[in-house]
C-alpha cells in the first residue's frame, strides 16, 4: 500500500464538474451514498472529498498528498503547498471566477477609499483584509456563512463575493464596484509529496490526462478524402488546430486529410469542404488531446 497517492477532490459546487473531467480523462469515478471517499478505478489513487476552502490546509499538513482547489482558497488559507498546474474549469464556464466588491445599487460607495469605517461581509476575510490594507483602508470585515448577497444594506455596507457571470448579484440589486482577485482551479501538492519521485510521477501523469481531456472539450476530428488537384482549395477551408495530417491513399490521385477543429464550426465547414472537393467526410468525437 506504499504506492498510493492520497488525492483530495473538491466537495460541493465543483464536485460533479471535477468528476466529469476525471471521466473524460479516462478515470471512472463514482460517489457512494453518504460517503466522502469516492471510488476510482485506479488502485494507486485514494480519493477523499474535502471542501475546497479546506483543501490547502490538509494538503499542506500531509493529510493529503495533493488535491484540486481554487487559487483563491490557497491565498485565503496561506497554505504552504506547491501549485503544479492550473486547470481552468468551473461549475458554469471555463472563465476564471472573480471575487468582487459589491454594494447596493443606490450605495454611495464608489471605490476602496469609501469603505473606511464600513462593515463588509465575506467568506474570504483574509483576502479582503489584505486588499483593504493595500489601499490604506480600515474597515470591519465579518465572516459570512453564506447567502452573502442578502446582507447589504441591513447587515453590511458592502460584500466581497465570488461570481462567474454576475447574474446573482444583479438579481439581488447589487452592483460591482471593483475586482479583488481572479481565481482558477489549481492542482496543488504537499511539498514532501511533490519531492517524492513516485508520487510526483503519478501526479504528473494524472495532470497530463486531465489537461488532455480539457484540451479536447469543444473539439472534434474530421477525416476526408481529397483529390490531389483539389487539396489546396480544401486546406484553405480548414481552421486547423495545427497543420492537418495528409496521408497518401492506394489511389495515387487522392490523399486522406485528418484535422481537429472547433465543434461549433463543423456545420459551417463541412458544406464548404464538400464544395471544395472533399469526399467521404467523417466527423468523430475526441476525448483527449495531448500536446
Amino acid at each position: 500500500m506504499n504506492n498510493v497517492l492520497k488525492l483530495g477532490l473538491p466537495a460541493g459546487s465543483l464536485q460533479e464538474a471535477t468528476a466529469e473531467l476525471f471521466r473524460k480523462a479516462g478515470y471512472k469515478i463514482t460517489f457512494p451514498s453518504r460517503s466522502y471517499y469516492p471510488a476510482i478505478d485506479d488502485p494507486e489513487l485514494h480519493c477523499t472529498l474535502i471542501r475546497a476552502q479546506e483543501m490547502g490546509r490538509y494538503v499542506a499538513d500531509g493529510s493529503l498528498d495533493c488535491g484540486l482547489t481554487g487559487h483563491d482558497w490557497i491565498v485565503e488559507s496561506d497554505a504552504n503547498v506547491v501549485e503544479l498546474s492550473e486547470l481552468v474549469f468551473s461549475k458554469v464556464s471555463r472563465r476564471p471566477v472573480r471575487w468582487v466588491l459589491a454594494v447596493p445599487n443606490d450605495s454611495p460607495i464608489q471605490g476602496p477609499k469609501d469603505l473606511q469605517g464600513k462593515r463588509i461581509a465575506t467568506e474570504v476575510v483574509n483576502i479582503t483584509r489584505k486588499w483593504l490594507a493595500s489601499h490604506g483602508v480600515t474597515a470591519q470585515v465579518e465572516f459570512s456563512w453564506g447567502a452573502t448577497e442578502v446582507k447589504p444594506p441591513k447587515f453590511a455596507d458592502a460584500i466581497v463575493e465570488v461570481t462567474e457571470t454576475g447574474s446573482s448579484l444583479k438579481a439581488n440589486n447589487l452592483r460591482i464596484v471593483c475586482d479583488l482577485l481572479k481565481s482558477t482551479t489549481r492542482f496543488v501538492a504537499n511539498p514532501d509529496a511533490a519531492a517524492d519521485p513516485w508520487k510526483r510521477q503519478k501526479m504528473d501523469d494524472l495532470i497530463l490526462m486531465l489537461k488532455g481531456a480539457m484540451a479536447a472539450e469543444g473539439k472534434v476530428g474530421l477525416m476526408m478524402n481529397v483529390r490531389r488537384a483539389d487539396l489546396s482549395r480544401v486546406l484553405a477551408q480548414l481552421p486547423a488546430l495545427k497543420n492537418p495530417t495528409i496521408a497518401p491513399l492506394a489511389d495515387q490521385d487522392f490523399v486522406a486529410v485528418n484535422t481537429i477543429i472547433d465543434e461549433d464550426t463543423v456545420r459551417h465547414i463541412i458544406p464548404q469542404l464538400k464544395a471544395a472537393g472533399a469526399s467521404g467526410i467523417v466527423e468523430y468525437p475526441l476525448t483527449k488531446i495531448i500536446d
